[in-house]
């Protein structure tokens, strides 16, 4: 048990370095001043001691729950860490265990991406071979309930953390889904679930789209692996990389991401108090894409690794950043275990971008500010066009006609993208006029255009547009 009596041994040790060095040589008092001071800078603050002590024990002896010894020190602990910035924090057993599982990307659930919207939580997306998507949810369910429990107005990490439960427990959703009047309920049970932190499609042909959720351990294995399904679809035009709502995650993570898109040069470093802290990363030679154009969304949900990542290819002017102003957060936080179950996250150092932008309280600014919006399309009446006319002429080089009917089906074809996210719309329209950019700069050597282009592409920024 810690008592009152120990905490006096501990200050009573403290003030051993309070005590006059006396009956020495000149030389022996100079050195003895240095010592002196820099014990002065070191030593426990004994009055601070003394006051902890009392706090300690009129807590032990009047609050009025009884508290043991061991829970009042891991308060103190906790207070400690959280007194110093947002992101330090003592990691108990649980909060530890949920660090481990966000690191690793394996955690008990049901393996769903989730969001908010109109105050309700929303399915992104369920993951492919997980229970949710064996239970048939799907994108854009509305969680009304869960285990019969109201979900409106419930923080995501409350959600997420509600979800989750040990292995084969069961958990009822009521669901609302477009397109059925009434909601109904799904039982899932919770499984192991792998999450795979990349995720790529095709938003048409030639350009791609990959999403990152956050920066795990093996996310950038994950980004090689979703390249590789997009790359057997066709060639690469361009390339959308979503970062939004992405909290960051493992520096190094961070780093392969960049790397995969850089041939050379900076990506991040550090610096700290302590040597191992101050810390330098660079690419190595290859670009996963073959210098495809990149457009970054970024949002003030866009953290940590997350604006590694924008600010690394903004400051290479390898992509055009888009969205809106990042969250700023631009320390580094290192894991320092305790023991077997426990932890603190202690910031140990600032993040710089290539070229020595702290992003800390500050953020990272888009090129192109693109606000998160709901679009509707205003359609006029109906037009008649010459290719609907009786007996109209073909077209003089023999092309594709373009009737009304045809326009209003690759309209439809648009209006996925265009309604459901104006940003990803607006992202994939920038990524066609940088190709027509390079399509219409004139090139001297027929033979080397397309290592010319590929040099235009990564130098145009928003201005140039």
């Amino acid at each position: 048990m810690f008592t009152p009596k120990m905490l006096a041994r501990l200050i009573g040790a403290a003030a051993l370095t309070a005590l006059p060095l006396m009956g020495l040589s000149q030389g022996e008092q100079d050195s003895s001043t240095e010592r002196a001071a820099l014990e002065a800078q070191s030593r426990l603050p004994l009055e601070d001691l003394r006051s902890f002590a009392k706090v300690f024990e009129q807590i032990r002896q009047g609050y009025v729950n009884e508290v043991d010894d061991s829970t009042l020190l891991e308060y103190a602990i906790k207070g400690m860490l959280q007194g110093l910035d947002p992101h330090s924090a003592y990691l108990d057993s649980r909060s530890f265990d949920d660090l481990q599982a966000n690191t690793t990307g394996e955690f008990a659930g049901l393996g769903i991406e989730v969001g908010i919207e109109d105050d309700y939580i929303t399915i992104i997306t369920p993951m492919d071979d997980t229970p949710a998507e064996r239970a048939g949810l799907r994108a854009g369910d509305v969680i009304l309930r869960l285990s019969g429990k109201s979900m409106r107005g419930v923080s995501l990490d409350d959600a997420v953390e509600k979800m989750r439960g040990p292995v084969g427990s069961s958990v009822t959703l009521t669901i609302g889904r477009k397109g059925h009047k009434e909601p109904f309920d799904v039982t899932v049970k919770r499984d192991k679930v792998r999450v795979y932190s990349v995720r790529g499609e095709m938003l048409e042909e030639g350009y791609g789209y990959l999403r990152i959720s956050q920066f795990q351990m093996d996310t950038g294995g994950d980004l090689v692996r979703a390249m590789k399904k997009l790359k057997k679809e066709g060639e690469i035009k361009g390339l959308v990389v979503d970062l939004r709502n992405n909290p960051g995650g493992v520096l190094q993570s961070s780093v392969e991401v960049v790397d995969a898109f850089l041939e050379e040069g900076l990506v991040v470093y550090t610096e700290g108090r302590n040597d191992s802290s101050n810390l330098r990363y660079a690419a190595s030679s290859g670009d996963i894409t073959d210098g495809a154009p990149l457009v970054v969304l970024i949002n003030d949900g866009s953290a940590s690794a997350a604006e590694i990542v924008a600010g690394a290819l903004q400051d290479h002017r390898r992509a055009v950043v888009m969205g809106t102003d990042s969250f700023g957060k631009g320390s580094v936080q290192t894991v320092i275990p305790i023991n077997e179950d426990r932890a603190i996250k202690l910031t140990t150092a600032l993040y710089f971008t290539p070229k020595g932008r702290s992003i800390q309280a500050q953020g990272i600014k888009p090129d192109i500010t693109v606000e998160r919006v709901k679009v509707t399309r205003m359609d006029g009446r109906g037009r008649t066009t010459e290719a609907d006319l009786a007996g109209h002429l073909g077209n003089g080089n023999g092309g594709e006609e373009s009737g009304s009917e045809d326009r209003k089906r690759a309209k439809a074809d648009q209006d996925d993208w265009f309604s459901r996210d104006n940003q990803v719309f607006e992202a994939l329209n920038v990524l066609k006029g940088l190709n027509l950019y390079v399509r219409r700069t004139p090139t001297k050597n027929e033979g080397s255009s397309t290592s010319k282009a590929k040099d235009q592409v990564a130098q145009i920024r928003a201005e140039d547009l």
